[in-house]
């Protein structure tokens, strides 16, 4: 039987956790009607990507709270895996991670293991753990983190079938513009390499002065881009992945 995947191209929110989550409810549940068994957020979506750290400090969520505990509660209902990307506090330490959750419980982590300069206020994360869904395992990589072969050829090696890549492409116009299509050129190369299947999921839309075009995309072991959100709309792809 085949894996279905669900990967969604949502707005950019900063600091506003519930509609964050009204977000992650509302197109699990979505999912969940096409019969995907996981579904896949963006990078840091639950905050929004900052990178103030005062601003990123008080924002942050340390995993353990009662406080996080209820805001996954609210997903209890939903039987999908989700995985959607938040700004951890460890301690002393922030970090970028996603999160993987399922019917309200945590499952596990993956903090983000290369950062960009701007993203020198979190911590490296170090470890890339696999997860289970069904007969198939997937691991995570967070946006800049398919830049670098290494952390995709960790996860094939340890016998995943997918890579999915919450990602945050909010960038001034004319970067955007220079990096409109190679993001997915980038991630067709990890696809190709590792012989797995690469999902990611971006937000979408103009904040503050920038804009995120996406992409929400699927490519398959081959390179293939199999299926993608258009460019600057919400939205949600749904793939199935045969397991292996």
């Amino acid at each position: 039987m085949p894996t279905i995947v669900a990967a969604c191209q949502v707005p950019a929110l900063k600091e506003n956790i519930n509609a964050s989550l009204d977000w992650i409810e509302r197109f699990s549940k979505k999912a969940e009607q096409k019969s995907a068994s996981l579904v896949c957020f963006p990078e840091c979506f639950l905050q929004g990507y900052l990178t103030n750290e005062n601003i990123a400090r008080k924002n942050a969520v340390n995993l353990d709270s009662a406080s996080f505990k209820k805001m996954i509660h609210r997903l209890e209902s939903i039987n999908p895996i989700i995985v959607f990307g938040l700004i951890e506090s460890d301690g002393e330490n922030i970090f970028n991670t996603a999160v993987v959750v399922k019917n309200g419980m945590l499952l596990g982590k993956y903090r983000k293991t290369h950062l960009l300069d701007g993203e020198r206020i979190f911590e490296r994360g170090s470890e890339y753990p696999v997860f289970q869904n069904g007969n198939m395992k997937f691991g995570i990589n967070i946006c800049y983190d398919t830049q670098f072969p290494e952390c995709s050829m960790k996860i094939a090696k340890q016998g995943a079938t997918l890579i999915l890549c919450p990602a945050n492409n909010m960038m001034k116009y004319e970067m955007a513009e220079k990096f409109r299509y190679l993001h997915n050129s980038t991630r067709i190369e990890r696809a190709k390499e590792t012989k797995l299947w690469i999902i990611s999921s971006d937000v979408t839309g103009e904040v503050d002065g920038r804009i995120s075009y996406g992409p929400t995309a699927a490519i398959n072991p081959i390179g293939q881009i199999v299926d993608q959100v258009p460019l600057l709309e919400t939205g949600m792809i749904t793939v199935e992945i045969l397991d292996t």
